[in-house]
């Protein structure tokens, strides 16, 4: 649970003072403390960077005077600090990100596995094959009880239980799989919580 609570300085008017008017007692703080849950600061990138990134994000077609504009920024050194942030990678590729109802992809999966023997090379070997299948949107190794956490995309049920067992189901060492549908979005974004 995120602590919303403030922290708050001393009372000034407690401090005691010296009789020729210097003061004794502790310095006002000089910078604010970081909040449980905010952001941290990303080194190599300032306010103007992080403003850039912000924008591209929820819209990475508009033009570098577009981004400039939004940001308080000439073209000119707006368009260098993008490039900057693509060349460093904070920028890893720019697309479309596509309504996959209206293409008609509407099951959405998201499926438990468990290796069955859960060295180095058979999840290697896992992971290598999963990375085949346009049907698998997200692959991540987990902790706990399972091994890989995939999210996966199909037309419908008839089409996931292909997909399942025509591939999935035929990789080696696989000892269980639960698949738990997705009944209805409810948030969905591709980005991130950038402090600006």
């Amino acid at each position: 649970m995120l602590n919303t609570n403030e922290m708050t300085s001393a009372n000034l008017d407690a401090r005691a003072t010296h009789t020729a008017g210097n003061w004794y007692g502790p310095p006002a703080p000089t910078t604010s403390r970081r909040h449980e849950g905010e952001p941290r600061p990303v080194p190599g990138l300032d306010r103007i960077d992080l403003k850039i990134l912000a924008v591209l994000q929820e819209d990475g077609g508009l033009s570098a005077a577009d981004v400039a504009e939004v940001v308080g920024l000439s073209q000119s050194p707006c368009w260098r600090r993008i490039q900057r942030l693509k060349d460093e990678g904070y920028i890893s590729k720019t697309v479309a990100v596509l309504n996959r109802q209206k293409l008609e992809l509407r099951a959405q999966l998201f499926v438990h596995i468990k290796i069955a023997n859960n060295d180095k090379h058979n999840l290697q070997e896992f992971s290598q094959a999963v990375r085949s299948f346009p049907e698998v949107m997200e692959c991540h190794v987990v902790l706990g009880v399972y091994d890989f956490l995939l999210r996966i995309v199909a037309a419908d049920m008839d089409a996931y239980q292909k997909f399942f067992f025509d591939k999935l189901s035929k990789l080696p060492n696989i000892r269980e799989v639960n698949s738990f549908v997705a009944v209805s979005e409810i948030k969905s974004t591709t980005a991130l919580p950038l402090r600006r």
